[in-house]
């Protein structure tokens, strides 16, 4: 009786069947991690987008960059009203001898209370409006204000923190002063040419750290800030150098500018007093010219794209490096302009730290002016007038000046946090949509 081995044939089927079954089940597993990727990843996207969302949405709330009518002209109004009341009810609690009153005499303390804010605003708005000294005052403190919320407003814009205003300030001082000392020329040259100088040496201090952000991704607050100091650091070391140092003197003040480099006062005509200058004309210029740059060129529409999103900017074909190192640069040469006004126009001369505190004002200016150029004039105003005004008070009345830094402040708290004043007057929330758009056409 022999073996007999079963035919091959009779086990094909079933392995056959076998990987059938394996390669299907490897197949649907496959198929499953697919789709599973492909949920994370839509849901990832969409993740992704939300939070871009909810980023553009706190720009637009903080800076007002495409932001709707409330957005733009509502809460900046309402936050200046309520710094101010708010500021009432402190010149109301600041005085003791008043409130020791309440208790005695309710009705008398009222009335006193009463007429201490009214005479306090009253001196408050006469000493910045009220004479053309009290206007030559306002406008001759706006003019620099204005060209420092420029620079930081156009940056806002194009999605930036510049905030190295004051750093741009000191060196577009710098180079003017240097213009201005160095050479004897007629006027009408020397003015032009301190002009530049200044735009020159802010558009090198702003554009510096617009390169870092495009080419090294150093992020643009951190770098401006920086150079803040190395700014100051610089001027304070120039003055000291007889290149700089005015003869004769052991202390940090530069030469004076040559008399034909100076500013020439705009009202010299009615009152020799009266300080406002050519500054405040080059402010205004300044802020159309930013005006139509954003909203009526190309690139400022650039400016604007690269704001709103980079990424689809780029998707486009603009050339978003280049475009952040300009914006940078234009924001500089604004601020460089505010460090003429300071040299040229109102000391004649550098000191150390001649740009004092505008550069940081600026920043709360320009979020006031909700980064539009012809906002940043009133917001300007306002900020001088709030300045001279201020003075005046404390002369007349018994309100101590530091209320005007309590009134500033309160006003930078409420801009910086458009939602608290929605909230306090009862406005409608913003939406995405509101926040996001960059151009207008004939539908929108």
């Amino acid at each position: 009786m022999s073996d007999e081995t079963p035919p091959a044939d009779d086990a094909a089927p079933d392995e056959v069947e076998e990987t059938e079954i394996a390669e299907a089940e490897a197949s649907a597993s496959e198929t499953s991690q697919a789709e599973a990727s492909e949920t994370a990843v839509a849901e990832g996207e969409e993740g992704g987008s939300d939070g871009d969302d909810r980023k553009r949405l706190f720009f637009a709330n903080l800076t007002g960059v495409g932001g709707d009518w409330v957005s733009l002209y509502v809460v900046p109004l309402l936050a200046v009203v309520t710094a101010l009341l708010i500021g009432a009810i402190i010149i109301a609690f600041s005085d003791l001898d008043t409130l020791r009153e309440w208790t005695d005499s309710p009705s008398e303390a009222i009335a006193t209370t009463f007429t201490t804010i009214v005479d306090a605003f009253r001196s408050l708005f006469t000493g910045a409006f009220g004479s053309p000294k009290a206007w030559s005052e306002t406008l001759t403190r706006a003019a620099p204000l204005i060209l420092a919320g420029l620079a930081v407003a156009i940056g806002f814009q194009a999605g930036l923190f510049n905030i190295g205003a004051n750093g741009q300030i000191l060196m577009g001082g710098m180079f003017a002063v240097v213009v201005g000392f160095s050479f004897s020329l007629p006027a009408v040259i020397h003015v032009p040419l301190v002009i530049i100088a200044g735009m020159v040496g802010g558009a090198i201090w702003g554009g510096i750290p617009g390169y870092l952000r495009a080419r090294t991704g150093a992020h643009e607050v951190i770098t401006t800030i920086m150079f803040n100091f190395i700014a100051l650091k610089l001027v304070d070391y120039w003055l000291t150098i007889d290149f700089f140092q005015l003869v004769g003197r052991d202390d940090p003040v530069s030469k004076s500018v040559e008399t034909s480099a100076r500013y020439p006062k705009l009202l010299g005509w009615l009152d020799s007093s009266l300080r406002l200058h050519l500054g405040i004309v080059i402010a205004i210029g300044a802020a159309i010219f930013i005006w139509w740059l954003l909203y009526r060129s190309t690139l400022g529409f650039q400016f604007r794209a690269v704001g709103a999103n980079p990424d689809a900017a780029k998707y486009a074909g603009m050339n978003v490096a280049f475009l952040t190192i300009a914006v940078m640069a234009i924001a500089g040469s604004m601020a460089g302009l505010a460090g003429v006004d300071q040299v040229t126009g109102t000391l004649g001369r550098a000191t150390p730290g001649f740009a004092g505190v505008i550069g940081f004002d600026a920043i709360a200016l320009a979020l006031l002016a909700r980064s539009n150029p012809i906002g940043v004039i009133f917001a300007g105003i306002l900020f001088g007038g709030l300045a001279a005004g201020g003075q005046a008070m404390q002369a007349s009345t018994t309100v101590g000046i530091d209320i005007v830094t309590v009134i500033q402040a309160l006003i930078i708290v409420f801009i910086a946090a458009p939602a608290l004043v929605r909230s306090m007057w009862r406005l409608p929330a913003p939406t995405v949509e509101e926040g996001v758009q960059v151009t207008k056409g004939w539908a929108t």
